[in-house]
């Protein structure tokens, strides 16, 4: 007697697949593995390869240009910052969010907005009101000093992003069992023992997911940081996305290699960073 196939619809699965794998070939394998191989090289346009300099382009990037250096510095230290403060508000707000409060869906839908809206738009918008204060204030713009564009920064990827993790979050907070707080209460756990011991332990999926889009967001940022500062003042807000960018377009030809080999050594760092944090983090939630 011939055997059923258990899950015939696994035969149709080459069918589903192959039009988004070509895809994925064509327009992002291919271009990346160019990408590589013309950071060993000294070219003008992707047809128009002059040379091949080995590890010239990558040893130019940290020894020659002191811009990528203090890039990834800054970078590295707004991320921090970032992931901390994004993740911190974001919890808080989806605490007090999941308490039943009267129009908790508007203000849901108000917190999440900002995400909506593009980067350019949010930096132009971010600096005209930063540069309204601070002149006001001080007499001052956000070109002046190297900590108004940073903290500036901060305040923009905090305003943009606190909304969207705010909505990861409620959803790890409301997939919590009622029954498994209420044993707490009962067992006279306070407030902050059921918040440490049950909340935080069991939104560990979601503390996962919002630490890794923060984290990429927040090395990836390149609109934002070219509306609000444009690495002003003297390029020392320059993130590495923009310094990338500005390596490339606004350098002579001689420079095009160097910025193929910053944009390799930037994936290499977001890859490498994104994979241990979701190691660590994914580790503590097979431990809980």
């Amino acid at each position: 007697m011939r055997r059923k196939d258990k899950n015939p619809i696994s035969k149709y699965f080459p069918i589903f697949v192959l039009p988004t794998l070509i895809c994925f070939i064509l327009f992002f394998a291919v271009p990346f593995l160019m990408g590589i191989g013309l950071s060993f090289t000294k070219f003008t346009t992707v047809t128009d390869i002059r040379e091949f300099v080995g590890l010239k382009n990558y040893i130019k990037a940290f020894t020659v240009d002191n811009e990528f250096v203090h890039a990834l510095g800054f970078t590295s230290l707004f991320t921090i910052v970032s992931i901390i403060t994004v993740n911190i508000f974001a919890f808080a707000l989806a605490l007090l969010l999941t308490r039943g409060l009267k129009g908790t869906n508007l203000f849901r839908s108000v917190f999440f907005m900002p995400n909506l809206i593009g980067g350019i738009v949010l930096g132009y918008i971010w600096n005209l009101l930063i540069n309204g204060v601070l002149l006001h204030f001080l007499g001052e713009d956000i070109s002046f000093k190297t900590e108004y564009g940073f903290w500036g920064l901060v305040i923009l990827t905090n305003w943009q992003l606190i909304g969207y993790m705010m909505v990861i979050y409620i959803a790890g907070l409301q997939n919590i069992p009622g029954d498994l707080i209420e044993a707490a209460q009962i067992d006279g756990a306070s407030p902050l023992k059921i918040l440490f011991k049950v909340k935080i332990p069991m939104v560990m999926p979601s503390i996962t997911i919002c630490m890794f889009l923060t984290l990429s967001n927040s090395f990836k940022m390149f609109d934002q940081n070219l509306a609000l500062t444009a690495g002003a003042p003297e390029k020392t807000t320059e993130m590495l996305a923009l310094n990338i960018y500005q390596t490339f377009y606004n350098r002579n030809a001689n420079w095009h290699g160097v910025a193929q080999a910053k944009a390799v050594v930037f994936f290499i760092i977001v890859a490498l960073i994104a994979f241990i944090q979701l190691k660590i983090t994914s580790k503590k939630e097979i431990e809980q």
